[in-house]
């Protein structure tokens, strides 16, 4: 079982969502106005508000880090560890970007590090699936990837969903990330850009090139091709 991480003294508890509380897309978006009155109370270290903002953002968090991650326990303990560095940092928060936008990036950038340590000491566990073809289909005469299936278009019942999750838990980490952001949270070009720190020419790239490969690797379990 993943040891369950301690906030700081100075930070209260995060909220470990329960079975019930992980719908990725269950969560009504809060206004800028109310993000900047929270994010007052909260440099006032107000616990109330703290517990607000776990409120608001849980669903979200949990689902992203549970999807970067792939571990329901690692991403509980690191769902919460995402509200405690946010308490802890958020005096520096400039507020130049969206509030969700900062909180992804806290998250991201913890599932990089917690997966890298992952990556070590679960190495060699896993068998993985047919290799990571190299070939990437070209774009249109439009410049659109819509020839790319999203991951939520290729599954179609429990087996081949099960597939889709294991495939995309194996694209290098900098294209899930991308393609996470974008197909999963459906968060658009420039915010995933702000999150990642990448331009925004090079969010779509990524997204375009984890589609392709996934469509590979999900053809390749399933035997089939797909559309």
């Amino acid at each position: 079982m993943a040891r369950r991480l301690e906030p700081a003294k100075t930070a209260p508890q995060a909220f470990a969502p329960g079975t019930a509380d992980r719908a990725p897309w269950a969560l009504t978006a809060m206004s800028d106005d109310a993000d900047a009155g929270l994010i007052d109370r909260l440099v006032l270290r107000d616990e109330r508000a703290f517990n607000a903002l776990v409120k608001a953002y849980e669903r979200r968090v949990f689902a992203l880090v549970l999807r970067m991650i792939g571990n329901p326990a690692e991403a509980e303990d690191l769902a919460q560890e995402v509200f405690v560095q946010v308490f802890k940092a958020i005096g520096s928060f400039r507020r130049e970007s969206k509030l969700s936008t900062w909180i992804y990036r806290i998250a991201i950038n913890l599932c990089k590090n917690r997966g890298k340590y992952l990556r070590v000491r679960h190495a060699g566990d896993q068998e993985p699936l047919d290799a990571q073809p190299e070939r990437v289909p070209a774009l249109d005469s439009r410049g659109s990837y819509s020839d790319i299936p999203r991951p939520d278009d290729m599954a179609s019942g429990k087996q081949a969903e099960r597939i889709v999750q294991r495939a995309i838990a194996e694209l290098e980490p900098s294209f899930r990330e991308c393609l996470i952001l974008r197909d999963v949270e459906d968060l658009s070009y420039e915010d995933i850009g702000e999150i990642t720190g990448l331009p925004e020419g090079t969010v779509k790239s990524r997204i375009h090139r984890a589609r392709a490969q996934l469509r590979d690797m999900v053809e390749r379990a399933l035997g089939e091709k797909i559309g």
